[in-house]
């Protein structure tokens, strides 16, 4: 009556696994596997080239473009802790049996940037002060333009 399987509770599909059991998934895989999902990577450490500096704690998409524009780091290593906003550009490498972000920057560039607040729209003023500050070329000058820094959103 059932086909092949033998209780109508088979046809009800997988369960989903636990947030614990995903991230112990991604840590089993393969370490040259560079897919991950913004929730399995959210918490790892911020290593800057002089030592730890924070933790990955989001992630700033452009909505036009589905960009990962900006990584958050929240400082709370250091005090009084703010978060600040780094390029995906400036990450040397992610470490996931470490779970640790490698980051080309030092503790000290990190700490003195300019401080991001959720509560506020990301402008282009402030995307110039911040690539200023690292000494890095922004983005914009080498991608097709597009409407507003006003499409970014917090992930």
């Amino acid at each position: 009556m059932w086909g092949s399987t033998f209780y109508p509770m088979d046809l009800a599909g997988p369960t989903l696994p636990s947030k614990e059991a995903r991230r112990d998934t991604i840590r089993r895989e393969s370490t040259d596997s560079h897919l991950r999902s913004a929730e399995g990577v959210t918490g790892y450490h911020v290593q800057a080239t002089d030592g730890e500096i924070g933790h990955l704690d989001g992630f700033v998409v452009d909505n036009e473009t589905w960009a990962i524009r900006y990584i958050e780091v929240a400082t709370r290593n250091w005090l009084p802790g703010k978060k600040v906003l780094l390029a995906p550009g400036w990450i040397e490498k992610v470490s996931w049996t470490d779970s640790k972000v490698y980051v080309g920057l030092s503790r000290e560039a990190i700490k003195e940037a300019p401080e991001y607040l959720e509560s506020r729209s990301i402008t282009r003023e402030y995307e110039s002060r911040l690539y200023d500050h690292y000494g890095r070329p922004p983005y914009w000058l080498h991608e097709p333009a597009h409407k507003s820094a006003f499409s970014l959103s917090d992930v």
